[in-house]
């Protein structure tokens, strides 16, 4: 070999991604020669680039040679020469190359792999594993080395090996969780989901602020199969036996169980986990507020009520009593027809909460309170007068005040009181201007005058609430706007609209029965209307509400298939898909209709509801 000059020495370094990406990136700064040859390569390294990469071999083999024998200190040459050799099946030259390069780079165990690689290649399977052992011997706990080496059996392919440097070196620096993220990288790449996570959970013991990022790696390992999860879960249990102060690993257990679907599981355990803390139950509360976003109000209103157990001199006693009775509320809402005696319930909460914490008279409680007083309770009087008192508080807000007077709108409106509802209205709407408030009120005002067959005047109010900002009041003026056009003859009076309006207003007033009859009567005066999926629409409504399920779907379906192109085609898949999700617990159809509106309705307006709605039905882990 020509003369040698001093090498460079080669350095190393390391780029980390997050774990919540699962991946490690190594980033090797190759040696470089401070010889001229090292400044500037000759353009044979191209041309035996070029022949490697057509696999000519017998090509590149004398040109890396020739290039290496002028600079047999370029790393970078000598793994490019050796690579050739190998894939050439010249074992017997790649086993001198390296043998050689030993001499030179002594202290680089490296080397040593290298050997295995060609004698793995050769098939000397022994050989091979005599040279991996004697690199595994190599590490001593330091940690440049432990890197070097499992970069390099990574790079080779050889997880098994790398996972020994890694593991040799936490025996010998006396630190157990020393490189967990690259080591649940290696198991991840092995398909090892139990070394993976059990590697995760290590980073959390040194790491213990990378919580949520373990926890969305663990989403990847364990990809929603519950014999994963389950391995998970006594991964946890185990953690905690050894580490039973350690609050992370029963936040950890929580969050695990609510990925199982046991929320009965994570009640119990957020539940220790505060008493662990002698945590005054904020921990609990916030539990509560994911179970009912998830739909698990029976677990929330537990969660409440355990907070309240602490007594009330706990500092989050009435927010806990409040939130139990907005969970009683929603269970009264959600059952059709209404369950008097849950009614019953509800309303002495309320009143008992309110004496007990007068300073939420002037707080949307009062609100939830007169709606259940005026929709549930049939106690609209009642409502009307609670309200009335809250609006009159010095401390009321003035918003709180115009959202209150909108109330009160409507609970006139229930006694047939159209004169001091569209007072009410009228008010908010002067008080409130261009703001939101004003807007709904207008809208209201707009529907009232629809309900009384003034329809002239409410397509006036319609005209501009059709450019409102918000979607929802947009939405519904330009529906009502719709009916009306299409159901009009420039000034004359139409019969069957005025009847379809005051239909509509009667379901508003919660008369159902007095509703379904006054739609028969359309039908039968006047066969010929053209008011037939709106009708359906309005009796799928009333059907719901006395808890006709099955006669709201054909109502539904029929528009779906009769009318499915008009305007109410998208709200008729809507409301079925949600009736499927929340109501019949049929979660194959209500994927269905959610597809339906999806894919046939692009341009709706429950499109992004929908969206959100069939990714957490098709992957709840997910959501």
């Amino acid at each position: 070999m020509p003369g040698i000059k001093d090498p460079g020495i080669s350095a190393y370094r390391m780029t980390y991604l997050k774990i919540r990406k699962f991946s490690l990136v190594l980033l090797l700064s190759l040696g470089c020669s401070t010889s001229q040859w090292a400044q500037a390569q000759p353009p044979d390294i191209a041309l035996a680039r070029q022949y490697a990469q057509n696999k000519e071999y017998d090509k590149a083999i004398p040109v890396f040679k020739h290039i290496y024998e002028q600079a047999p200190f370029d790393k970078g040459v000598y793994d490019e020469y050796l690579d050739a050799l190998v894939a050439a099946g010249k074992y017997t030259d790649a086993e001198t190359l390296v043998q050689y390069m030993m001499k030179i780079r002594r202290e680089d165990p490296v080397m040593l792999l290298d050997l295995g690689r060609v004698y793995d290649a050769d098939n000397k399977k022994k050989k091979a594993t005599e040279q991996y052992d004697a690199a595994l011997e190599a590490v001593s706990g330091e940690e440049f080395r432990t890197r070097q080496l499992a970069d390099a059996f990574t790079r080779m392919g050889n997880t098994d090996y790398a996972l020994k440097v890694y593991d040799r070196a936490r025996t010998l620096s006396r630190n157990p969780y020393a490189y967990g993220t690259e080591m649940a990288l290696l198991y991840g790449k092995k398909g090892n989901a139990e070394g993976a996570s059990a590697a995760l959970m290590d980073v959390l013991v040194t790491q213990p602020n990378a919580l949520d990022d373990v926890k969305a790696s663990l989403l990847k390992i364990t990809e929603g199969d519950e014999r994963k999860l389950e391995m998970v879960r006594k991964q946890i249990g185990k953690r905690i036996s050894a580490q039973p102060d350690n609050p992370y690993w029963v936040e950890l257990m929580t969050w695990i169980y609510t990925q199982k679907g046991d929320y009965a599981g994570a009640f119990q355990s957020v539940v220790a986990l505060d008493k662990k803390m002698k945590e005054a139950g904020e921990r609990v509360m916030t539990f509560a507020g994911s179970a009912i976003k998830d739909g698990q109000p029976v677990i929330a209103q537990q969660c409440y009520e355990y907070v309240m157990q602490k007594g009330k001199e706990g500092p989050m006693y009435d927010q806990a009593w409040a939130g139990k009775i907005d969970v009683l509320q929603t269970q009264v809402a959600g059952k059709k027809p209404v369950d008097e005696r849950q009614v019953a319930v509800l309303l002495k909460e309320y009143h008992n909460f309110l004496q007990e914490y007068p300073q939420y008279n002037t707080s949307t409680l009062v609100q939830a309170y007169a709606e259940a007083l005026a929709r549930y309770g049939h106690q609209v009087d009642s409502a009307i007068a609670l309200l009335e008192k809250a609006i009159t508080a010095p401390n009321a807000s003035r918003e709180f005040v115009g959202y209150c007077k909108l109330d009160l709108g409507d609970y006139n409106l229930l006694q047939d009181k159209v004169w001091n509802a569209t007072l009410l209205y009228s008010q908010v709407d002067k008080a409130f201007k261009e703001d939101r408030l004003a807007e709904e009120a207008r809208f209201r005002n707009a529907k009232l005058a629809y309900y009384r067959g003034d329809f002239k005047w409410a397509q006036q109010q319609l005209a501009v609430l059709k450019a409102s900002t918000s979607e929802l009041i947009a939405n519904d003026a330009l529906y009502l706007s719709v009916l009306i056009t299409e159901n009009s003859a420039g000034d004359s009076i139409q019969p069957a609209l005025q009847r379809f309006a005051a239909a509509d207003m009667l379901l508003f007033q919660n008369k159902t029965r007095e509703s379904d009859q006054l739609l028969d009567s359309i039908a039968k005066a006047f066969p010929d209307n053209a008011l037939q999926d709106d009708i359906l629409l309005l009796r799928a409504k009333i059907a719901g509400e006395e808890g006709r399920n099955n006669d709201a779907v054909t109502y539904l379906e029929k528009i779906l298939k009769d009318y499915g192109t008009d305007v109410l085609g998208d709200d008729a898949a809507y409301r079925l898909a949600l009736l499927y999700d929340e109501v019949l617990k049929d979660k194959a159809r209500a994927l269905q209709y959610y597809e339906v509106l999806i894919t046939q309705y692009p341009g709706s307006t429950y499109i992004q509801a929908a969206r959100a709605r069939y990714q957490k039905l098709k992957d709840p882990k997910d959501s």
